[in-house]
């Protein structure tokens, strides 16, 4: 384990010290953002917390998160998303997690996403694979959507998006497992294929490095690896290419 991943791990920590006793408690203040998302007072104390370690002990290094912004074109920075899956958080559903990313030169490097709702967490590192609570995992090896369980989000656009509705209907098992989770499913081999058609690079860095170091693929809907892309498809590998020939149907 490098340098750069142990302390991504400490801050990962640090997280879950704010977030998991804010979990369900009855004080908890939501407020909704410009763009009617809900934010919580445990989105901002965990970001504002990882910002002054990152501060202090990464100096240097440029910091992109959800709720305070930042810089977009650093050489090096830290991608935060400090609660992915707030509207669960704030509803005491467990499906919610910290995303934690390192950048350089354009390539996320390593990715944390810790989820103590769940009492879980994932981890992966460039070249060195990926991991959920110390074991080593890997995508499955399912090569057709009729054998697949497929994940999608926002099931209200389907209506909109046939080629969607064409992979849940064509699929073996089609779930919205919900937000990051679906695609750590898929790095663990559990889900085959998972699609969320609207992003930001937060929610995508983390979980881009440790679905491609489990072995699969992760891309936008365009097949483009940009983190500002806007959406994801992460699948085995193995029916990436179908995925996206469907979505663009």
């Amino acid at each position: 384990m490098s340098g750069d991943l142990d302390f991504a791990l400490g801050l990962a920590d640090l997280a879950d010290s704010i977030s998991a006793p804010r979990f369900r408690a009855r004080d908890l203040a939501i407020d909704v953002k410009p763009d009617l998302s809900p934010v919580t007072d445990a989105d901002r104390a965990v970001e504002r917390a990882l910002r002054e370690r990152l501060e202090v002990e990464r100096q240097g290094e440029a910091v992109l998160g959800e709720e305070e912004g930042g810089d977009t074109d650093a050489s090096t920075r830290w991608v935060l998303d400090p609660i992915d899956g707030t509207k669960n958080f704030s509803r005491g559903i467990p499906i919610w997690a910290t995303l934690i990313a390192l950048e350089r030169d354009g390539e996320v490097v390593l990715g944390v996403a810790s989820a103590p709702g769940l009492g879980r967490r994932w981890w992966a590192e460039r070249g060195a694979g990926a991991f959920a609570d110390g074991e080593a995992i890997h995508v499955s090896r399912i090569r057709r959507m009729e054998d697949a369980v497929f994940s999608f989000t926002r099931t209200n656009l389907l209506a909109e998006r046939g080629s969607e509705l064409d992979l849940v209907r064509r699929a073996w098992h089609a779930r919205t497992f919900s937000d990051c989770w679906q695609h750590l499913l898929v790095a663990e081999g559990s889900v085959d294929a998972a699609i969320d058609p609207e992003l930001n690079p937060w929610d995508i860095a983390a979980l881009r490095v440790i679905v491609e170091e489990a072995g699969g693929r992760s891309t936008d809907f365009g097949g483009g690896r940009r983190l500002d892309g806007g959406s994801l498809v992460s699948s085995n590998g193995l029916l990436h290419d179908e995925v996206l020939a469907a979505l663009s149907a």
